[in-house]
């Protein structure tokens, strides 16, 4: 089963210095149909004005993986961490017991990214902080293991039963993913429109996929794709 989300059709908001769009209900935007999937709770496409962004504010028992796409994203939190974020590159939190943290656009021009909020196999823990580059030749025809919670090498790690994954297709370039008929997967082509199993989607659509084994993403056009793939 794969449903289509087409990008236009997004829940969203517009704040000036912020653009954004909701794969699922946040903030203002409120589906009680469409509070997730599995415990895929948030996926929302931002665009973040230069020299803005969000002043310090709490989370707790989340974990938050933001998949920059344009520009850079600064981060600061209560545990003393720093850290600026470029287009490609990755990085998580996890909240756990609570953090309290920050992100700006100190550039010069927008920043667009992904921020995607996972639900932790368990609550509670030491809250922490991680980033790392990923460049995206390592991923050109192949999904990458981007964020995990399987304790795999060179992935960021997550404290739940997901998977993030990275690929960069070239026009008429295939990649597969095993995913298994247990497993829940949301898919967003972040450039580029893509076949996933025969299904459509433009970039920046989304597509919530369950009951298949194996997915086969076929590039349309040249491609840059971020998928979860969680219980």
């Amino acid at each position: 089963m794969i449903e289509r989300r087409p990008f236009a059709r997004l829940g969203g908001a517009d704040h000036g210095w912020l653009k954004a769009r909701h794969h699922f209900s946040f903030a203002s935007y409120h589906d009680p149909n469409n509070m997730g999937w599995g415990p895929i709770r948030v996926w929302n496409d931002d665009e973040i004005a230069p020299s803005s962004g969000f002043p310090p504010h709490p989370h707790a028992d989340m974990e938050i993986v933001t998949y920059v796409r344009s520009g850079a994203v600064t981060h600061k939190d209560s545990l003393g961490n720093e850290g600026r974020t470029e287009a490609g590159d990755v990085q998580v939190m996890s909240a756990g017991t609570g953090i309290r943290h920050a992100e700006y656009n100190l550039e010069p021009g927008v920043t667009t990214l992904f921020q995607i909020w996972i639900e932790p196999s368990a609550r509670g823990g030491p809250p922490s902080w991680g980033a790392r580059p990923f460049p995206k030749g390592d991923r050109a025809g192949r999904f990458v293991t981007l964020a995990s919670g399987f304790d795999e090498a060179d992935a960021l790690p997550i404290r739940t039963d997901a998977r993030v994954a990275g690929a960069t297709l070239k026009a008429g370039e295939t990649a597969e993913y095993a995913l298994g008929r247990d497993r829940h997967a949301y898919l967003v082509p972040a450039v580029g429109a893509v076949e996933v199993n025969g299904v459509r989607l433009d970039a920046r659509d989304g597509a919530a996929i369950r009951d298949e084994e194996v997915l086969r993403v076929t590039a349309l056009e040249d491609a840059e794709i971020v998928l979860v793939d969680a219980a």
